[in-house]
């Protein structure tokens, strides 16, 4: 048995939770908080047996690519002097951060 531990967007956690449950996975969702952009995350837990991780990788890959975006650039820190003025800054966001775990041994109580 694997546990498959993934984090991804909040814009694309729901059609992957979709996919996955229509692929006959079960899966539970944790929200989460990302450091970079202070934006939602999810972080979803899916239990596997070995032969089906290639598989939900796979399904993974395909709902959740990169993208870009356009934010606006972080204020100064405190105590700069000055007019500010924000520009936009393209960056990436998207994509899953996937952990793969084996599972020695798994109870259902």
């Amino acid at each position: 048995m694997k546990l498959i531990i993934v984090i991804v967007q909040d814009d694309d956690a729901g059609d992957l939770i979709d996919v996955l449950t229509d692929g006959g996975f079960r899966v539970t969702k944790l929200a989460t908080t990302g450091g970079f952009l202070k934006s939602g995350n999810t972080t979803l837990m899916i239990g596997v047996e070995e032969q089906d991780v290639d598989k939900v990788i796979d399904i993974i890959k395909q709902e959740c690519g990169t993208r870009e975006q356009v934010v606006t650039s972080p204020s100064p820190v405190g105590g700069s002097t000055g007019v500010y003025v924000p520009y936009p800054i393209d960056i990436e966001v998207g994509g899953a951060t996937i952990f793969v775990v084996d599972v020695d041994k798994f109870l259902k109580i």
